[in-house]
């Protein structure tokens, strides 16, 4: 079988989205761990993607193994992966540098897993599209609003986007929004400066923390540029009575998002963190070869 990785929602095509999120509605997935280690490796700490990805690795019928600690420092992240593809039948990675997984993926015989990197962070992309499906029971034609900055997570969830046949605008305060590049690169995907045109007609509004981890230094500069863009209830009247909100935890609460929407019933923000086990889940499934 031919090794596959999944360092971004660009290594699956439209179909192969689909097929994962239909695996990740199933709970009698074959044991394709069984007697078999997983390694996780990570360099940043993490709550919700530790707990789903070791979770995700028993329910395969496998062993997580997990180690924290920067990698290519004792060793070269080759060397490193060289190794653990002889212990592992998958490796995942969470890092801070995109580099990094791209290098452990250049020579591992396994499946590599991106976690997270600077760059992407598509595990949390398909847990989110999977929760936008289950609260509106398709995708296509669905419009995402992202407000706030531009980040990983946000670049991995407009590419998904455009593999299901959904459209997002991005409203972000200038130098923090899409670039060029990535406006080029998804013509569904589109920019504004202005939240509260944004989201009119918006079936999700999502956010993120306006600084992540290793970013804490800018937090005072951030929080007036980003102030305008906080999830709060005079936002989300101007979107759909329908509209749901998500965040990707962990929240700022009273920054990005305020209590009365992270709390209120238009939030999907645990659902959406839930669904981080059953994508992991049906990630981790089909790059070992099951398929709906």
């Amino acid at each position: 079988m031919t090794v596959r990785h999944f360092l971004d929602i660009d290594d699956l095509t439209a179909a192969e989205v689909d097929q994962v999120l239909t695996l990740a509605g199933r709970s009698d997935l074959p044991k394709v761990l069984a007697g078999k280690g997983a390694a996780l490796l990570f360099e940043k700490p993490s709550a919700r993607t530790r707990h789903s990805m070791e979770v995700a690795v028993m329910e395969l019928g496998g062993h997580p193994v997990t180690d924290t600690g920067e990698l290519g420092r004792r060793e070269s992240v080759e060397d490193l992966a060289r190794v653990l593809h002889g212990y592992h039948a998958v490796i995942a990675a969470r890092v801070f540098a995109h580099d990094k997984v791209a290098r452990i993926a250049s020579v591992s015989q396994v499946p590599v897993v991106n976690m997270l990197s600077d760059d992407a962070h598509p595990l949390q992309a398909l847990a989110d599209v999977l929760t936008i499906k289950q609260e509106f029971g398709s995708l296509a034609g669905r419009h995402i609003v992202w407000s706030g900055d531009f980040s990983n997570v946000a670049r991995s969830l407009a590419k998904a986007a455009g593999k299901t046949g959904m459209t997002m605008v991005a409203a972000c305060p200038a130098g923090y929004g899409a670039t060029p590049v990535d406006l080029a690169a998804m013509p569904w995907l589109s920019a504004t400066d202005d939240p509260h045109g944004a989201v009119e007609g918006a079936d999700c509004v999502a956010t993120d923390a306006w600084y992540s981890m290793g970013q804490e230094a800018e937090a005072d500069e951030r929080r007036p540029v980003f102030r305008p863009y906080q999830v709060n209830t005079a936002l989300l009247e101007r979107a759909r009575p329908s509209a749901i909100v998500m965040h990707c935890l962990p929240a700022h609460r009273g920054e990005e998002a305020t209590d009365e929407v992270l709390d209120g019933p238009r939030s999907r923000i645990f659902p959406e963190a839930h669904n981080r086990l059953h994508t992991a889940r049906a990630v981790l499934a089909f790059l070992l070869g099951v398929r709906p």
